[in-house]
């Protein structure tokens, strides 16, 4: 009994582990972690799948039908109609009707997704070849996101998700995402959080989440952009109000520090 009780609090402490991020031969979406995303989640289990199932079914079962009844042994001489209009209406219309039922929902998310609320904090994310660069515009923060090599990883550090510097907010605030490219076309990702938005050079494009959960959620690049595309993740850090002004205190020591470094380093290279 004891036995089986470790088994079933490894497996859950296990599940938890990887909650908020791929699993192996994961086939759904991963778990929402903002209302964005559990209304998408909502919106594709509810009634895209039913109609999706209810379709195959039906035109399977046409298939069959069509291949049983109108076999050559049992139409020795075959049918000579050339169509039917009053099919031919029905299949022009009930596919618009499904489509309409379709779209209305699907565009009140889309313009929730582009309703952007008061924002209480607001990071630039830059896509470079690649590599994320943050920027926290209120707070004078600016860094550089790099994907930690398999020879660095750590317990627990996913492969290909873990990244040097993670971006961290706030749970349960609004934080504000602008997001522009640096060099070529990427795209900003985080599927916990129903987010994704393309990183265009020259142009800032604007998304929005509400993180609901405390915890560590990875997304990555959905652009093409180059032979390293599969190698500039996204790990967002949500953690309490308290643990964010903590980081940002440390955070501004931390960057500012690099920066002069980083400058430091540039004169030297220069002379």
């Amino acid at each position: 009994m004891n036995k089986f009780l470790f088994t079933i609090l490894a497996v859950l402490t296990t599940s938890q582990a990887l909650a908020d991020q791929p699993k192996d031969w994961q086939l759904g979406f991963q778990n929402a972690a903002s209302e964005t995303m559990r209304d998408i989640v909502n919106f594709h289990d509810n009634l895209l799948l039913p109609i999706i199932i209810a379709i195959s079914v039906f035109v399977l079962f046409l298939m069959i039908y069509a291949c049983i009844r109108f076999r050559a042994s049992a139409n020795p001489v075959p049918s000579k109609r050339t169509h039917n209009v009053a099919v031919e209406v029905l299949w022009t219309l009930i596919p618009c009707l499904i489509l309409i039922v379709m779209a209305v929902p699907s565009f009140k998310i889309l313009y929730k997704q582009d309703t952007i609320p008061k924002a209480e904090v607001t990071v630039k994310a830059v896509g470079y070849q690649w590599y994320w660069g943050y920027e926290y515009p209120d707070e004078n923060i600016i860094f550089e996101s790099y994907m930690i090599e398999d020879k660095d990883l750590k317990e627990n550090q996913p492969r290909l998700l873990a990244v040097d510097n993670e971006l961290v907010v706030p749970v349960n605030k609004v934080v504000k995402v602008l997001i522009t490219a640096n060099d070529v076309l990427h795209a900003w990702a985080l599927p916990a959080f129903g987010v994704k938005r393309d990183a265009v050079p020259g142009r800032i494009n604007e998304t929005w989440f509400k993180a609901e959960k405390v915890g560590t959620y990875y997304g990555q690049c959905s652009e093409l952009c180059g032979i390293k595309h599969a190698f500039m993740p996204i790990t967002v850090r949500v953690v309490s109000e308290e643990e964010y002004n903590e980081w940002l205190i440390q955070a501004k020591v931390k960057f500012a520090k690099e920066v002069i470094e980083e400058d430091e380093f540039k004169k030297l290279a220069s002379k």
